[in-house]
């Protein structure tokens, strides 16, 4: 059994989806691992170090996933880097579905059974390859630790023979993993901290942490949320009211930190130029929504933008800017699950559909897409050049009826 890990492609990825110590407990289930040149250093994981663990390291991409069973990524990899690996082959890595289906029909056109770690279910034995919850944590640590740097002055009170200085406040709107980290860090930097969720649940989280909650707490609000612990979309009513009570807060705050995101769906817009345009000059606005289109109005994807003295950090990959700490994590989440998919006596992969945790994350399999969520790109029906041209040839004379006349089906 092999196990391959190559370099991630995508700008700005920083993360790895192996470390020396996750490569040494493959080698410990029975596998070989082979490792990209390089697919660490970003994350400051050096090939010498996968080379005391027991790693081979390979040139390039294509020499790595040659004969390999498994292929662990972080982010989607694309389908022209697995050209040429085998068929049956898993990829793990966390997919971004929702709106590249066209991308995961190609994955699938080579053969391999793609595995989405972030549809891994929230259930008890599935906790330790939770890699939403780890890489969200991250990200809300880290997006407190850049709001600071960006804000000018001090976040905690301060009591000195010059006088006294008072301490920020901070709003974190969005109380799931990321808020709550958020709201953590805040509270140890010595800030004064609110925050606000439309599940009901989060309420009690929040205050555990010694924040104040903010919410307009109606029957809609204690409805708020589903099965799997997620928020619902809002009605229109609730979103203007809770967006009144938002707008008379954040005039008065100093750091907002947005985390809103619903699984499949843009990001909702929590704040707007108005908005904005109430908080004090020097005010700092930190997005982890942008990759879905952001919660603030004026972010700007990946960048950070500035808007009449107010700063809004847009970075689109929060956690990999803490790259080791996360590819830590990450690839403890994914060595967790691949060690379910190995039979500990052979020492093979025992890949078992119907197993829950496979059935739940697996979206591709012999070519073709296979799981519920993700519909196959559809194809447009059109008029091919031949159907043309075999209605030109016929003896009946073209008449002004038929040729103004759209085929069935036509826009």
């Amino acid at each position: 059994m092999k196990i391959a890990i190559i370099a991630e492609r995508e700008a700005g990825e920083t993360r790895v989806a192996a470390t020396p110590e996750t490569v040494a407990k493959f080698i410990a289930f029975g596998a070989s691992v082979t490792i990209e040149k390089g697919a660490g250093a970003k994350a400051r994981f050096l090939d010498k170090d996968y080379k005391e663990a027991g790693a081979i390291l390979a040139a390039s991409s294509a020499a790595s996933l040659k004969g390999a069973d498994i292929v662990l990524c972080v982010r989607r990899p694309k389908a022209a880097i697995l050209k040429g690996v085998k068929k049956g082959a898993l990829v793990i890595a966390i997919m971004d579905p929702y709106g590249n289906e066209a991308d995961i029909l190609a994955l699938a056109k080579t053969g391999v059974s793609a595995i989405a770690m972030e549809f891994m279910p929230r259930i008890t034995r599935a906790q330790v390859m939770d890699v939403l919850s780890s890489q969200a944590n991250l990200a809300g640590y880290q997006s407190v630790i850049e709001a600071a740097a960006a804000f000018d002055k001090a976040m905690p009170m301060m009591m000195t023979a010059a006088g006294t200085i008072r301490p920020a406040k901070v709003f974190v709107m969005g109380a799931g993993v990321a808020g709550l980290q958020a709201i953590a860090t805040a509270r140890r930097l010595g800030a004064i901290v609110t925050a606000t969720d439309v599940r009901p649940a989060a309420k009690e989280q929040v205050e555990s942490l010694g924040a104040k909650f903010i919410a307009i707490e109606d029957e809609e609000f204690k409805q708020a949320e589903t099965a799997a612990g997620y928020a619902k979309a809002m009605s229109k009513e609730y979103q203007e009211k809770q967006a009144e009570l938002t707008a008379k807060h954040i005039a008065k705050q100093d750091i907002v930190i947005t985390t809103a995101l619903i699984p499949g769906r843009p990001a909702p817009k929590l704040i707007d130029k108005k908005m904005l345009e109430s908080m004090v000059a020097g005010s700092v606005v930190v997005d982890l929504a942008t990759e879905r289109g952001g919660n603030c109005e004026m972010s700007k994807q990946g960048k950070i933008a500035l808007y009449k003295d107010i700063t809004i950090i847009g970075y689109d990959n929060m956690a990999g800017r803490v790259a080791n700490s996360a590819s830590s994590l990450y690839s403890r989440n994914l060595m967790s699950f691949v060690e379910t998919l190995i039979d500990k006596e052979s020492k093979t992969l025992k890949f078992d559909y119907e197993d829950e945790l496979v059935k739940a994350t697996t979206l591709t399999r012999a070519g073709k897409i296979i799981h519920e969520a993700i519909a196959a790109p559809s194809k447009k029906k059109t008029t091919t050049k031949k159907s043309v041209a075999k209605k030109s040839t016929t003896k009946k004379p073209v008449t002004k009826k038929t040729t103004t006349k759209k085929p069935k089906g036509a826009k």
